[in-house]
């Protein structure tokens, strides 16, 4: 209303500690550890509280939390503490994991996102509402082992979610790239890519450029094949598949042009020719994405009904329990999310690179 002064409430934003095995409890514990983020927003941080308390043994770090025991009333209260453990006592024997993919871990991390979302798709008003979640990474191996037949959180999200259309964007402060299809068998992209999905990739792209503050975005689809069939001779996906997209969302009034030469689109996109890549399958994407200095680069997956961030790597068992994981990604993954859930207003999280394990 005119006049009022008052702060906005800052946003909730829901941690998962990932596979307590892994890097998670240390990247979580070290970027939550920074007195800033805890001033932009409140954290529900879904893990165990000795798994976490460990890490920050490991790091140096004075727990700075609060326990709250899931199912307590306590917990189904609006909380004014900086960040809540909401603790799961039916995983024990955490402490004692080895750092490798194993069947309690892949139980553990799989409650812990499922209880997020759980949090995240409660009605507006509700005290543990979540209005972001970011998530630390799980073992796919792991989560095979417990018995989920999930290839990784996108895809648990989006069937949780309902999402009807959603893609896995990568940013950092160099370079965007937003993936037409995710997490399969590279023999399996011939029954999977078609021209709704490369177009669903183009719309969801651009608008994540323009909530990312972006305002015209110029928009890059690469080809499937070696020099994007050179005309045909290397197939003819690009004629059937990435062509009629582009025009389709041509149509749409979106900036978009290719098919572009796989091998030279992501260097174009790092000089500045292009906002974002739209790449067809994940490793086309992802490898160079990932050749850049990435110690701020974020996933985002883009289309769900709720705000959902991650960092871009994985557990990194051979780091873990050593207190030398950066947690540049994670940090940036948080603040993303906040940016995301708002109206808090906190430096721009991609506009700083950093160094990443």
């Amino acid at each position: 209303m005119p006049g009022d002064d008052r702060s906005p409430v800052p946003p909730v934003i829901g941690v998962t500690l990932g596979d307590p095995a892994g890097i998670g409890p240390e990247i979580v514990v070290s970027a939550l550890a920074d007195p800033r983020r805890r001033a932009w927003a409140r954290f529900q941080v879904y893990g165990v509280n000795d798994v976490l308390s460990l890490a920050a043994d490991r790091l140096g770090i004075e727990p700075f939390w609060h326990r709250v025991e899931q199912g307590s009333p306590r917990s189904e209260r609006s909380l004014e503490e900086p960040v809540v453990i909401l603790d799961h006592e039916r995983f024990p024997d955490l402490l004692d994991l080895e750092a490798t993919p194993s069947r309690m871990a892949g139980l553990a991390s799989k409650a812990f996102v499922e209880h997020a979302i759980e949090d995240a798709l409660r009605p507006p008003g509700h005290p543990r509402r979540l209005d972001a979640l970011v998530t630390a990474p799980i073992s796919k191996a792991a989560w095979s082992l417990a018995g989920y037949d999930w290839p990784g959180h996108t895809e648990l999200l989006t069937r949780r979610t309902g999402a009807r259309r959603v893609a896995m964007m990568f940013c950092s402060p160099g370079l965007r790239v937003v993936l037409a299809t995710g997490h399969l068998p590279l023999m399996d992209l011939r029954n999977v890519l078609t021209i709704g999905r490369i177009f669903d990739a183009i719309d969801l792209g651009h608008e994540a450029c323009r909530t990312l503050e972006v305002p015209h975005p110029r928009i890059a689809v690469a080809g499937l094949n070696p020099h994007a069939s050179e005309a045909g001779r290397f197939g003819d996906e690009e004629e059937r598949l990435v062509e009629p997209a582009v025009r389709m969302a041509r149509e749409t009034g979106i900036d978009v042009s290719g098919p572009h030469s796989p091998d030279s689109v992501f260097r174009q996109a790092l000089d500045g020719d292009f906002d974002l890549v739209v790449a067809l399958h994940h490793d086309q994407g992802l490898i160079p994405f990932k050749l850049q200095d990435r110690g701020a680069s974020v996933h985002w997956t883009v289309g769900l009904p709720i705000h959902r961030t991650s960092p871009d790597h994985g557990t990194a068992f051979d780091l873990a329990g050593r207190g030398v994981a950066d947690s540049a990604s994670m940090g940036a993954a948080i603040d993303l999310a906040i940016q995301l859930a708002g109206p808090t207003e906190i430096p721009d999280p991609l506009s700083t690179p950093g160094r990443h394990t």
